[in-house]
């Protein structure tokens, strides 16, 4: 079990806002107003908010329980709570998709920082649409300059990690959270009175329910999974960090909401910006390189200062939106080595941030100056995300689902969404009956969709 100097956070609001940060990412910012842009607007919406609710939501508060009943990291807890059994690989898995993802997540992150530069040093202004198309395959082509900000944004993150759970995590989602908060409301608030903005609100309130089929709940249900950082291991290594009367479920339902809000808020910047210049926000990984910063200076073309202030505090929203995740991958795996292998932290961290940086060089390359050297017909880049996002990831949700709905002791499920009988348990039941069945169908649906089975 876990030593009794083991780190806690400090209070119940730097657990939400640590949590929170874990979930919240590129992907709530990027991700989210894309799949809403291809599935129809507010019909995506309602049923993406529903998926939290039966999906999501079980599959948090069973990290939760499972990091804060085995007080150990992910890679240990269910040797702690199934000693001697094959559950083990369940933890392992989210480490290793933890690490792979850390290494190629990062070399996106590093873009955020080169497109801050740009913003302040207002290059986007007086460019063409060809300029900014240009300019991306420029830059994501050279040989070193990506890697620079790759560096810069792991070293970044690392400073933070040996700082340690209370100093480091969770002093810096204090001030990171509450900061992205206030960009993305004054972003919402200088697009969505931009000239032809209301039908960019009209799309994201306006059900259109003709475009409901298959692909849409197949799309928000991996949007869910995806979005709250599910099955990495993330916030069952921070629930490890909970003191025993922390409220699992409240905790649990207050993460989903602030990831939900900044989500839908994201939306409510781009998908306003976008009509009021007549493009569709649309455009896949791209959106936030070329599309955006191409709305940002059409939609402010006779403000120039509004332009260059909207693109500035945009892509330092980016930023921090990214390195509230990959701090809590870095811990994911930093926490593992640490406790698993008795290291200390800052060499644990270390060796993550090194491996991470060597790994996230060929990732980086893979895009630009070795791109014709491909591994099953994918770059490096393309190779880590398929292996941890479309197999990993709902791999270890199904598998967190099955642990924790079939396989672990019902005393210990109920003793820790009860604080073992000091709350009311009237969730228990639901979220058994939601673990067993219901999650497992549905992850399984993403599964075989991610792998382009059901196409």
């Amino acid at each position: 079990m876990a030593k009794t100097d083991r780190p806690n956070f400090g209070s119940k609001l730097g657990i939400i806002l640590a949590s929170a940060g874990s979930a919240v990412g590129l992907g709530n910012i990027w991700r989210f107003p894309y799949e809403t842009g291809n599935h129809g607007g507010a019909a995506f919406i309602l049923i993406y908010l529903g998926c939290v609710i039966l999906l999501g939501l079980p599959i948090m508060i069973s990290e939760f329980l499972i990091g804060r009943r085995s007080q150990t990291n992910t890679g240990g807890a269910y040797s702690v709570l199934a000693p001697g059994t094959q559950w083990k690989w369940v933890g392992r898995i989210g480490v290793l998709a933890g690490f792979l993802i850390l290494s190629y997540y990062s070399v996106v992150a590093g873009w955020t920082l080169e497109y801050l530069l740009q913003a302040v040093t207002n290059s986007f202004a007086g460019k063409s649409t060809n300029d900014f198309i240009a300019s991306f395959q420029s830059f994501s082509g050279n040989p070193w300059r990506p890697l620079v900000w790759l560096v810069i944004f792991l070293l970044a993150t690392h400073f933070i990690i040996v700082k340690g759970v209370e100093k480091g995590i969770e002093k810096s989602s204090k001030m990171m959270m509450p900061a992205l908060f206030i960009l993305i409301l004054i972003l919402v608030a200088y697009s969505v009175v931009l000239p032809g903005a209301e039908k960019g609100i009209e799309f994201l309130l306006k059900p259109d329910f003709s475009k409901v089929n298959g692909e849409v709940f197949l799309g928000a249900m991996g949007q869910a999974f995806f979005s709250l950082s599910l099955g990495m291991g993330s916030l069952c290594t921070y629930a490890s960090y909970f003191g025993k009367n922390m409220n699992l479920t409240k905790t649990a339902f207050s993460v989903c909401i602030i990831d939900t809000m900044i989500a839908i808020l994201a939306g409510f910047i781009i998908f306003p910006a976008a009509f009021s210049v007549g493009i569709q926000p649309d455009a896949g990984p791209s959106l936030i390189f070329i599309t955006l910063p191409n709305v940002f200076q059409q939609a402010f073309s006779g403000m120039p200062a509004l332009a260059f202030v909207f693109s500035v505090m945009f892509y330092v929203l980016l930023a921090v939106a990214a390195i509230t995740s990959t701090i809590s991958m870095h811990e994911v795996v930093t926490a593992y080595l640490h406790e698993q292998f008795n290291m200390t932290r800052k060499r644990a961290a270390n060796f993550v941030t090194g491996c991470c940086i060597f790994l996230g060089i060929f990732c980086s390359l893979s895009l630009g100056a070795t791109k014709e050297y491909t591994l099953f017909g994918m770059s490096t880049f393309d190779l880590f995300d398929f292996v941890s996002t479309k197999i990993m990831l709902p791999l270890g949700g199904l598998l967190v689902s099955i642990f924790t709905g079939w396989a672990l002791d019902k005393k210990i499920v109920k003793g820790e969404i009860t604080n073992y009988g000091t709350l009311k348990g009237s969730i228990y039941p639901y979220l058994i009956f939601l673990l067993k069945y219901i999650a497992p169908v549905a992850i399984s649906f993403i599964f075989i969709n991610e792998l382009g089975f059901l196409k």
